[in-house]
């Protein structure tokens, strides 16, 4: 068998998440490292931090957005779609982890990247509640807050190793479902 060895850029994005998912404050140097690169090449390809975390911001919310779309493709409702959709990035976690801990929010390209992405759950949250996945009397936005809310919680219990990833995805659904459905359940 061929060992395929990644680029360059892809190894040190690999690292990068790797590092990032450990230790917040970790240095460039130890994403080099952990890349077997030198910080001479990590600078050619990301001159600095910022660049490289927006880089890292992209390829997550792509990632995020490819495994939402491909394990929802053929759900049939919305409730199944956010179920399924947890079970799709909680996994991800060591991958998104940086991205609500990092502010990156503040660089206008994944600003309005996120927004779009909250656009479209409020839109899926609406379409929900009216074939009655969630209570219509709890506003939207509190629905998306919790949604983003439980996620952020797997991902903390993945990142722990307190759960694996289906357990804390389980977790989050049957919170999200059973504590915004209404009713008595």
């Amino acid at each position: 068998m061929i060992e395929i060895r990644p680029s360059t850029r892809d190894a040190i994005t690999e690292a990068a998440f790797a590092v990032f998912a450990e230790n917040q404050a970790a240095s460039l140097r130890d994403v080099a490292e952990r890349a077997g690169v030198g910080r001479a090449t990590l600078h050619r390809h990301f001159p600095g931090r910022a660049e490289l975390m927006r880089a890292l911001a992209n390829i997550a919310l792509v990632e995020l957005e490819e495994a939402v779309e491909e394990a929802t493709a053929n759900a049939e409702s919305y409730e199944e779609g956010f179920r399924l959709s947890l079970m799709a990035t909680v996994p991800l976690a060591n991958r998104q982890w940086f991205l609500a801990n990092e502010g990156l929010d503040a660089d206008p390209e994944i600003g309005a990247a996120y927004a779009s992405s909250l656009a479209a759950l409020c839109t899926d949250v609406e379409a929900a509640k009216e074939e009655g996945a969630f209570d219509p009397h709890v506003p939207t936005a509190w629905i998306v807050e919790a949604y983003e809310n439980l996620t952020y919680a797997a991902w903390s219990l993945v990142r722990s190793g307190e759960a694996t990833p289906k357990q804390a995805a389980e977790l989050a659904w049957r919170t999200l479902s059973r504590g915004l459905k209404g009713g008595s359940r």
